[in-house]
């Protein structure tokens, strides 16, 4: 096992920055792990990043985790150690060790055979000692926090519609029905009309893997309850690697391309464009390369529709002197979280 385990000393890391007064919660320790185990942090100094990256909203955050930096990881890598139950490392006997134990036969023919039983000392054998689990320290102000909770996500979903009335003629129009009583002067028989589907059709441009892998669970989570716990009649989804190119990808493992053309060809003027990309904020870039690629790709889409917006997993203060600050100027741009998802919902509403 190497020196540095970053799975063994996050937890350690994490209580001590909440008790120096970081407004972290078990979102932001499941995100560092969920990086961690995406191949982040394989060293001190790329950990400290991905924490920075991850658990500090402003560079004062940054400048604070920096300096504790050192004292946090020691004191938890010390903890850890103690935590470890010492295993007593035992030697098998040698072949030494049974020659002068063990009699010669000469010398078992010369004992005298005594019909008193015999105590045999059993010499005392290396035991390893039961494992004892440390006492934890419950941190009492765990909770559970989501930039979105799948609850969150099937009610937002329920706004997002285009109602034509051309299913079946089954419910009732009691005003209807009232009128025409009243013309006729008397009731002959209740007056129906068709009953509304919802024939919206949603596209979902998502970003996936590198800066964007902490929130994965959150990504999927959108995708599942989209297709299978709403009312939206048409969703295609693609993915992309940091901005969507002449291809995209029909699954989140990048491995299926398909041409974005063929995706945007399935769209008309009422379909709804929702892309979810961090836009470089996650790692503070601004790169203008990105930011013209994304440009046109922003107008290829609006030659479709123009119901587009853009969901930010990054809180919106992160977005300052990135790519992100450009590319929300060109499309409307909300953060991750239960206004944003509504806010975005309203622009692509129309």
């Amino acid at each position: 096992m190497s020196d540095f385990e970053p799975k063994l000393i996050l937890k350690g890391v994490f209580n001590h920055l909440r008790r120096d007064g970081f407004n972290l919660g078990m979102g932001e320790y499941m995100a560092a792990v969920e990086a961690v185990e995406g191949g982040w942090g394989s060293n001190k100094n790329e950990l400290l990043d991905a924490l920075c990256l991850l658990w500090c909203n402003s560079l004062a955050e940054q400048s604070r985790l920096r300096i504790l930096w050192d004292t946090v990881i020691a004191s938890s890598k010390q903890k850890n150690r103690e935590e470890q139950p010492e295993e007593i490392k035992t030697s098998p006997p040698t072949k030494s060790d049974y020659s002068e134990k063990s009699p010669t036969r000469e010398e078992v023919k010369t004992q005298p055979v005594s019909t008193a039983k015999t105590t045999q000392e059993i010499a005392a054998q290396p035991v390893k000692p039961p494992f004892i689990p440390a006492d934890i320290e419950e941190d009492r102000e765990f909770e559970n926090y989501w930039l979105l909770s799948r609850r969150q996500m099937v009610y937002a979903w329920r706004y997002l519609r285009r109602l034509v009335a051309d299913g079946q003629q089954d419910v009732l129009d009691v005003n209807q029905t009232v009128e025409k009583a009243a013309k006729q002067g008397f009731f002959l028989q209740p007056v129906y009309r068709r009953r509304e589907k919802n024939h919206a059709h949603l596209l979902l441009l998502i970003d996936q893997e590198g800066s964007m892998t902490p929130f994965h669970r959150f990504t999927r989570d959108l995708v599942d309850t989209v297709k299978y716990e709403s009312d939206i009649e048409r969703v295609d989804v693609a993915y992309f690697h940091n901005t969507p190119a002449e291809s995209v990808y029909k699954d989140s493992h990048l491995t299926t391309p398909i041409a974005l053309n063929e995706i945007l060809a399935r769209c008309d003027r009422d379909s709804k464009v929702l892309v979810i990309s961090d836009a470089g904020a996650a790692r503070g870039y601004r790169r203008m390369g990105r930011v013209r690629a994304i440009t046109e790709v922003l107008f290829d889409i609006k030659e479709y529709t123009n119901l587009i917006a853009w969901l930010n997993p990054m809180p919106k203060e992160r977005w300052d002197s990135s790519s992100a600050q450009i590319i929300s100027h060109l499309v409307p741009m909300f953060p991750m979280n239960k206004e944003g998802l509504a806010q975005a919902i309203s622009v692509v509403q129309g």
